[in-house]
């Protein structure tokens, strides 16, 4: 299974997405747009102006279907130099999110055995960080 998650600034969530693992990056990623933006039959982040993505979303086909979706451009941090450790722009804010799910029991390995339960648990990982920084 793959996690895919949308996140703001700070990495607070706005989006997650969970598919099989045959899904490219791509697709989940738009399949998590889609169903955050029309899920409540309205716009929901009306000041969405950029997404930025690593290099696995790279495409022409991908940019456009996120601009119809949202109205925002993409935005691809590529890796500037091979064999080098740099922190890429902004990508850190994601990956740190991620390292906040891995912190619970039940996402740290992949031992669900249906994807909504593995939605549920992130959201659930989700509210308690958010509940925590209160």
């Amino acid at each position: 299974m793959k996690i895919h998650i949308g996140v703001d600034i700070l990495g607070n969530p706005y989006a997650a997405e969970v598919t099989t693992a045959n899904v490219s990056d791509r697709d989940g990623a738009v399949l998590m747009f889609s169903n955050l933006m029309y899920s409540n039959m309205e716009f929901t982040l009306p000041r969405l102006e950029k997404v930025m993505c690593d290099g696995g979303y790279t495409g022409d086909e991908f940019a456009m279907k996120i601009y119809n979706i949202t109205g925002a451009q993409v935005e691809i941090a590529k890796r500037s130099e091979l064999h080098k450790f740099v922190v890429m722009p902004k990508r850190w804010i994601v990956e740190r999110s991620f390292a906040w799910l891995d912190k619970c029991r039940r996402l740290w390995k992949n031992c669900e055995r249906f994807i909504s339960t593995t939605l549920s648990m992130v959201k659930l990982a989700f509210i308690s960080i958010l509940i925590r920084r209160l």
